[in-house]
C-alpha cells in the first residue's frame, strides 16, 4: 500500500470527539512520519516526541496496523513499515481528499483548541496530493504526446485516449467508452475496469471487466472513439492475467489446444530465434542448420498469419490438418495470379 488512508472505523466524528479526536488524527500523522523517517524508532523515543505516554503510543501504533503492516521486529528493536508503505506520495483519491477536507472543516468550525502543529500538518498533505497531482498530470500529457497510435483505415480519426487509459489503470478507475466491436460491427458504450494495457504487435490493448458483458473482455484502444475517466475506484475481482493468456499467440484467445511443428529454413533460423514471442516454444536446431519449432496455441489464426511473414522458409509438419490447410490457400493463390496473368 502506497497511501495514508483514513479508515472511517478509526476516525467517527461525534460532537463530544472534542480536542481528543484532533489531537489523536495529528498524532497519527506524525507517528507515520517518524517511523517512515526513522525505521527501527522505539516507543520511548515515538512517545517523547509525541508527548505521550508509552502505553498511548502502543494504542496508536494498533491503530496503524489497521492500515499497513508494522514491525516490532525481536526484544529491544523498533518499529518499521514492511513493504513499500510511504506517506509521500501520497496517491489519494479524490472521495479520501473530501473527507480529509470533512475533517478539517469540522475542526475549524468546532472552536475548540488545537493542538500545536495540526494546520501546518494538514497543509502539508494537501500540498504534498496538489503536486502530485500536477506531476501525474504533465506525466500524462507527456505520454499522450510521445505515444501515438495508429487509426484503423475505415474510421474516421479518432482522439489518442492512451493517456487517460493509462491513468485509469494506474489509478483503478472505471471508464465510459464508446467502443467499435469489430466482431459485431457495432458501436456502443461500454463501462469497463481496466486492469491492464497490453502491447500486442504494433498495437495497445486494455484487459479489463466489462459490466456489458458481465466477463473480463480485451478490447483493442484504437477501437475506442470516446472515453471518460469515472470518479472513484472499482473494486478489484479475483483475476490472472497469466492464466486469462494462457496458450495465446498474440492477443486473440482461442477454445482449443493445437500443437504446431514447423521447420525453419536456415536461411531465417537465426531471425526467428530473435523474436520475442508471448509463449516459449521448444527449440532445437537441426545439423543443415534449419530449426525445428515446437508450440501449443489455443487458436490458429494468429499463428498461422504469423507463419506467412516467412513464406516458403516456414514449413508446417504437423499438424496434418493445417499442412493441407496452407497447401490449400497457396493453390488459390497461385491460381488467381495465373488467371490474371493468362486475361
Amino acid at each position: 500500500m502506497g497511501a495514508f488512508v483514513v479508515p472511517s472505523r478509526s476516525f467517527i466524528i461525534k460532537e463530544n470527539a472534542g480536542v481528543a479526536m484532533d489531537n489523536q488524527l495529528y498524532r497519527l500523522l506524525k507517528l507515520i512520519t517518524l517511523i517512515q523517517a526513522y525505521p527501527g524508532i522505539r516507543a520511548k523515543r515515538l512517545a517523547a516526541e509525541c508527548e505521550v505516554t508509552e502505553r498511548t503510543i502502543y494504542r496508536d501504533i494498533d491503530r496503524l496496523a489497521q492500515i499497513t503492516t508494522i514491525s516490532k521486529g525481536r526484544r529491544g528493536e523498533g518499529y518499521r513499515f514492511v513493504g513499500q508503505f510511504a506517506l509521500y506520495p501520497l496517491d489519494l483519491t479524490e472521495e479520501e481528499i473530501a473527507g480529509l477536507q470533512a475533517v478539517a472543516a469540522w475542526v475549524e468550525t468546532a472552536h475548540r483548541p488545537l493542538p500545536p502543529g495540526w494546520k501546518t500538518a494538514y497543509q502539508k498533505v494537501m500540498a504534498a496530493h496538489a503536486k502530485e497531482k500536477k506531476v501525474n498530470q504533465g506525466f500524462l500529457e507527456r505520454v499522450g504526446d510521445v505515444v501515438r497510435l495508429g487509426n484503423p483505415a475505415w474510421a474516421p480519426e479518432t482522439p489518442n485516449v492512451f493517456p487517460e487509459l493509462l491513468q485509469a489503470v494506474i489509478h483503478r478507475r472505471p471508464v465510459k467508452a464508446l467502443y467499435h466491436s469489430q466482431s459485431r460491427d457495432q458501436t456502443g458504450w461500454r463501462r469497463i475496469d481496466p486492469y491492464y494495457l497490453i502491447p500486442r504487435e504494433h498495437r495497445f490493448y486494455v484487459i479489463g471487466y466489462c459490466h456489458t458483458r458481465k466477463e473480463f473482455r480485451t478490447f483493442r484502444v484504437s477501437r475506442f472513439h470516446e472515453l471518460r475517466v469515472l470518479d472513484g475506484e472499482y473494486e478489484k475481482r479475483p483475476f490472472d492475467l497469466n492464466e486469462y493468456m494462457k496458450y495465446t499467440w498474440s492477443i486473440e484467445r482461442g477454445a482449443s489446444l493445437i500443437r504446431f511443428v514447423v521447420k525453419f529454413s536456415p536461411k531465417v533460423a537465426r531471425y526467428v530465434k530473435e523474436e520475442e514471442l508471448f509463449l516459449r516454444p521448444q527449440i532445437r536446431e537441426l545439423p543443415d542448420g534449419s530449426l525445428w519449432f515446437q508450440v501449443v496455441v489455443n487458436g490458429a489464426s494468429e499463428f498461422l498469419r504469423w507463419l506467412w511473414t516467412y513464406g516458403p522458409d516456414a514449413e508446417i509438419l504437423e499438424p496434418k490438418q493445417y499442412r493441407d490447410h496452407m497447401v490449400g490457400i497457396l493453390r488459390q493463390w497461385l491460381e488467381k495470379y495465373e488467371r490474371a496473368q493468362q486475361g
